[in-house]
């Protein structure tokens, strides 16, 4: 996965689109761009974006469509439910903001509009693209945890008079190395009050052997 968080603009004034794409790859984002609707849905399914920049009139399929394509819809899944979405509408077109909004949408901005203003609101989006990343690698490192954990709950081969534990290549390993392998633990050695018992008795023997 490329590290540059990856923006769709969907934009039929290819004037828009050409505009975004400069102000947008001068902060580092990777820009895709479509000029109608249906070309957005190929794009989306070939390539699926980090974030979406989507202008609400567009030719063939509208951008309201796109949104419910995006986020589902009662008994249909989204082709991508968590992506964030910033529309673009046009001034007075308070009905379909508002529409968009309910659809899903997590932001928009009126035409004409001020690139910066854009570019900050996709700045927003793009913060919330990179917490998602990495809440999905850290739950992907919890999972492995996890699996390494349940490896220690099965049946476990070990050694009736040394106590090494056999693995899974036939190989035989001490019973703190194998754990701490297969698990988060870590040892921290000490004598348990048996043992401090025998071996007080095994120094007092080995005493009076020596002062005999």
């Amino acid at each position: 996965m490329s590290s540059l968080v990856h923006v769709l603009v969907v934009d039929d004034e290819p004037n828009v689109g050409e505009v975004l794409s400069i102000y947008l790859r001068r902060e580092n984002f990777r820009v895709s761009i479509a000029r109608d609707g249906a070309s957005a849905l190929k794009l989306i399914e070939q390539s699926p974006p980090d974030l979406i920049v989507l202008d609400l009139m567009l030719p063939q399929i509208d951008g309201l469509s796109i949104v419910r394509h995006l986020r589902g819809d009662v008994g249909r899944a989204g082709l991508l439910p968590d992506v964030p979405l910033l529309i673009l509408t046009a001034k007075g077109a308070e009905t379909d903001r508002i529409a968009g909004l309910d659809l899903g949408a997590d932001d928009y901005v009126v035409k004409p509009f001020d690139p910066e203003e854009l570019r900050a609101r996709v700045q927003v989006g793009a913060r919330v693209v990179k917490l998602q990343r990495a809440l999905a690698e850290r739950v992907a490192e919890l999972e492995a945890a996890i699996q390494r954990v349940n490896q220690l709950q099965g049946l476990l081969p070990i050694c009736c008079y040394c106590k090494r534990i056999r693995d899974d290549s036939n190989y035989w390993h001490q019973v703190e190395a194998y754990i701490e392998r297969h698990s988060v633990a870590q040892f921290s050695h000490g004598i348990c009050p048996d043992c401090v018992a025998k071996l007080k008795a095994q120094l007092q023997l080995d005493a009076a052997a020596n002062d005999g």
